[in-house]
């Protein structure tokens, strides 16, 4: 009985001792973000803290292609973040058959137009909108435009939320970039970043056309499920902007190539628009470099790698880039 009662009170202690640990950890996290909470909200998003970063060093003791930190999301569970950060409704994406021709000639075995030149603007933040579409939208028409024209400049994002709704667009509750550059072609051209800055918030449509910096000539639409096609464009011309499905494990993606047996790759399950700015590949597995819209200190400085050639989480079912 007394071995007992000295079990007890040894798992007892552990318990405790792992709480405080979690509470430092939660403490330095909150500094770091510059986190406040009343004393009930303290104790609920420590709880789911705490959860969060056990999930993540599970995964990370385990054999994966791909490693998990704690970031800027680790005090909500999944269902808040995709609430707040994904598409809140399945997009109408492009029809199966694009028009995009494939190129005569090979693409190369890598590519990564970071390194290419000044093409690629730096990673933005969509913040508490779903607005990850228009920066995926802007991300493309910037490098294809700084690739065609050799000036980058950074675009509106504020814009495409508040003005491209005609276009099947719906603001912070979501879009896709081949109904954005739908938008900019048929309106005739789409202001800077500086020009109409970005609020994470829809607002009035307060376009003004004499200020137009960008403009698209005709929209590309990859045919669905055509990855080598992606490959071709990406490999030959520019990135190019894609959607596909994020699920929990994926919020705390820290670096390696990315891969999940939980997703799907159906084009009316993705909720998330990204850019391809390259590829390449790493131990034998294929990859795509991505461009995220979470800011520089989510992943790889605000990018990941995703398993390429399998159509990953749904990547290939709507890609798109405009025309300049």
């Amino acid at each position: 009985m007394n071995t007992l009662l000295v079990f007890a009170f040894l798992s007892a202690v552990s318990a405790l001792r792992l709480s405080e640990q979690d509470e430092f950890h939660f403490k330095t996290w909150m500094k770091q973000h510059n986190r406040e909470y009343s004393i009930k909200e303290y104790h609920e998003r420590l709880q789911i803290f705490a959860e969060n970063k056990r999930r993540i060093d599970t995964h990370n003791a385990g054999n994966h292609s791909f490693s998990m930190k704690l970031n800027q999301f680790a005090d909500m569970t999944f269902t808040e973040f995709r609430k707040t950060f994904l598409w809140s409704e399945p997009q109408n994406c492009s029809a199966t058959k694009g028009n995009y021709l494939h190129s005569n000639g090979p693409h190369p075995d890598s590519m990564d137009w970071r390194k290419k030149g000044n093409f690629v603007t730096p990673v933005k933040n969509q913040g508490g909108c779903g607005s990850c579409w228009t920066f995926s939208t802007t991300g493309c028409l910037e490098s294809v435009t700084a690739i065609n024209k050799g000036k980058l400049v950074p675009l509106s994002e504020q814009q495409l939320v508040d003005c491209a709704q005609d276009f099947n667009n719906h603001g912070c509750q979501g879009g896709l970039p081949s109904q954005a550059f739908e938008y900019i072609m048929y309106n005739k051209g789409l202001m800077t970043e500086e020009g109409y800055p970005y609020t994470a918030l829809d607002g009035d449509c307060v376009y003004k056309p004499e200020l137009a910096a960008a403009f698209v000539k005709n929209v590309v639409n990859i045919t669905a499920n055509d990855e080598m096609g992606m490959v071709d464009a990406v490999g030959t011309r520019n990135p190019v902007s894609f959607a596909f499905e994020v699920t929990s494990d994926f919020t705390f993606y820290s670096e390696g190539v990315y891969t999940s047996t939980k997703c799907h790759k159906t084009a009316d399950k993705v909720n998330h628009a990204v850019l391809a700015v390259g590829y390449g590949q790493e131990k034998g597995s294929p990859y795509w470099i991505v461009k995220n819209s979470w800011g520089e200190f989510w992943g790889i400085n605000g990018y990941f790698l995703i398993e390429r050639g399998k159509n990953m989480c749904g990547l290939a079912a709507c890609s798109s880039f405009p025309e300049v």
